[in-house]
């Protein structure tokens, strides 16, 4: 059985979300650590090391971690900047650094858990005009507001928690 490109189905945009599907994101985002966690709970090297489609279990992990770390940072600059253009990054090249590809996934799994706890904090703070505020994306070459951001990220610890789980599943 090959997995699913699209375990937690694909995302589908959602520009201006009201306050409460943003406090949906907002539980979701606090869960997404705890899910992580249980989903590699207990894995072997080997079955860490296992690849679900292109990344490692192991890669995926370490990926949620540098790729929230990202959207915590952008979260902050938008608030403090008008509509700051981003620092992309290549998420490819990332995961096939040395500590992606071999160090122990507790790291990122703490990582996660702390930098989720501040997010999460930094979200519930925050208000309507602080959701409107904007980020410009130059590979992307958009616009995007918070509120949109926030079930973009919603959405990919979703994808992520789905591959681990199919992965541990079938694997």
């Amino acid at each position: 059985m090959s997995a699913p490109q699209w375990p937690a189905g694909e995302y589908v945009a959602e520009p201006e979300a009201t306050p409460a599907r943003r406090a949906e994101f907002i539980a979701e985002i606090d869960r997404q650590p705890a899910t992580v966690r249980s989903a590699v709970a207990g894995l072997s090297n080997e079955q860490l090391d296992a690849k679900y489609r292109n990344w490692t279990v192991r890669q995926i992990v370490h990926h949620l971690a540098d790729s929230h770390a990202n959207a915590y940072v952008r979260f902050r600059v938008a608030l403090t900047e008008e509509n700051p253009t981003i620092k992309p990054y290549d998420e490819t090249r990332w995961s096939e650094l040395p500590d992606a590809r071999t160090h122990d996934v507790e790291v990122s799994l703490k990582m996660l858990e702390a930098l989720h706890a501040r997010w999460v904090a930094l979200l519930h703070a925050m208000g309507d005009a602080d959701f409107a505020r904007t980020y410009y994306h130059p590979e992307h070459q958009k616009t995007f507001r918070l509120s949109e951001v926030l079930g973009m990220y919603a959405h990919h610890g979703r994808h992520h928690a789905g591959q681990l789980a199919w992965q541990r599943k079938n694997g």
